[in-house]
C-alpha cells in the first residue's frame, strides 16, 4: 500500500468473526475438580440440572460424572455450560498420560519427594485457632509443611490473634500465616481477625496473612459422606458445636473424652485432600504458598 492509500486495508483479512468474541477455554475433566451448572445455563446453552455444584469422579461414554456434598453423583455430557471457579469453561475428557513408573503423591496431592530431608524451620509460621485444626492440616499437608520448613502452631481461638501478633513481631523474614474457623460476614471471629490487624502497619501487615473457611468447625471441612452421613447437623445457637454435633448423630457426647473420640473417628476418615471440602483446601494452599514464598 502506498502512503496515504486509505482504501489499500483488506477490512476482510484475517480471521475478523472473531473479533470481540468471548473464547471459553477447554478444561480437562480431571478427577476431584469442582463443578457447577449455572442455574439460567450458560449462553442460552442449559443443561438438565442447572445449580448443580459437584466435584468430578467418573469421565466415561462422553459424559462427566458429578458427585455432591451429599454424595450425590450425577451425569452430564462433556462440553460447554459449565463453571469452574465462577467462569465459564468446556469440560473436554482428560489427557491419559504414560508414566514410566508411577510417582508417589502425598496426601496433599503434591509428588512425594524421596528421601528428602526435612528443611530447617523458617522463623514464619501458620497459626491455626485450634488442636483439631492444627493434627488436620498436618495430617493431610504435614510432607509439604516439613519439605518447606513451615511450622503448623494453635492459637486456642482467634480472640488470641492481636497479643500473639505483637508479641511475634512480624516482618520480613518472619510471616505468619492465619486459618480462621467461621469466616463468615458479620461472624465474631472475623471481627476479632479484622481487629488485630487493624493494629499493624508498613512491613507488619504486609507479613500477615489472614483467610478463612465457612464451616462453624474444622470438623465440618471432612466432606460427611466420608464419615458415613448424609450431611453435618445444624446445631442451635447456644449449645457446644462438638456436642451438639454428637448428640444430633447419636454419638457419645457427655464428656471431653467421647469428642475426643469423635475426632479420632472423623480425622481417621481423612485419606487426604480430596476428603475435604474446596474451602478448606485452597486457604491452606494459600497460607503454605505466602509463608514458604518470603
Amino acid at each position: 500500500m502506498t502512503h496515504g492509500d486509505r482504501y489499500g486495508n483488506d477490512v476482510l483479512s484475517g480471521d475478523w468473526r472473531s473479533v470481540g468474541r468471548r473464547v471459553v477455554p477447554e478444561v480437562p475433566a480431571e478427577r476431584d475438580l469442582v463443578v457447577e451448572l449455572p442455574a439460567a445455563g450458560l449462553d442460552g446453552d442449559g443443561l438438565e440440572g442447572s445449580g448443580f455444584v459437584g466435584a468430578v469422579v467418573l469421565v466415561d461414554a462422553g459424559n462427566v460424572h458429578l458427585e455432591d456434598r451429599r454424595g450425590r453423583v450425577r451425569a452430564f455430557p462433556l462440553g460447554g455450560g459449565f463453571l469452574v471457579e465462577g467462569e465459564p469453561v468446556i469440560l473436554v475428557p482428560p489427557v491419559v498420560r504414560t508414566a514410566p513408573a508411577a510417582r508417589q503423591r502425598t496426601a496433599s496431592g503434591s509428588f512425594a519427594v524421596e528421601d528428602a530431608p526435612a528443611r530447617v524451620a523458617r522463623a514464619s509460621r501458620i497459626w491455626v485457632e485450634g488442636r483439631h485444626d492444627a493434627e488436620l492440616v498436618e495430617q493431610v499437608w504435614g510432607d509439604d509443611l516439613r519439605g518447606e520448613g513451615v511450622v503448623v502452631e494453635y492459637l486456642e481461638g482467634v480472640d488470641h490473634l492481636a497479643d500473639r501478633l505483637r508479641e511475634f513481631a512480624p516482618g520480613p523474614g518472619r510471616r505468619v500465616g492465619v486459618l480462621v474457623d467461621h469466616w463468615v460476614p458479620g461472624s465474631k471471629e472475623e471481627r476479632l481477625a479484622r481487629e488485630a490487624l487493624s493494629g499493624l502497619g508498613g512491613a507488619a501487615a504486609s507479613s500477615v496473612l489472614v483467610v478463612g473457611h465457612p464451616f462453624i468447625d474444622v470438623w465440618q471441612a471432612v466432606k460427611p459422606e466420608r464419615v458415613g452421613i448424609a450431611a453435618w447437623p445444624d446445631v442451635p445457637r447456644g449449645v457446644d458445636w462438638k456436642t451438639g454435633t454428637c448428640r444430633a448423630l447419636g454419638w457419645p457426647h457427655d464428656s471431653a473424652a467421647d469428642r475426643a473420640a469423635a475426632w479420632r473417628r472423623i480425622r481417621g476418615s481423612v485419606r487426604g485432600f480430596a476428603d475435604l471440602e474446596p474451602a478448606l483446601l485452597g486457604r491452606v494452599e494459600e497460607l503454605i504458598d505466602f509463608v514458604a514464598g518470603e
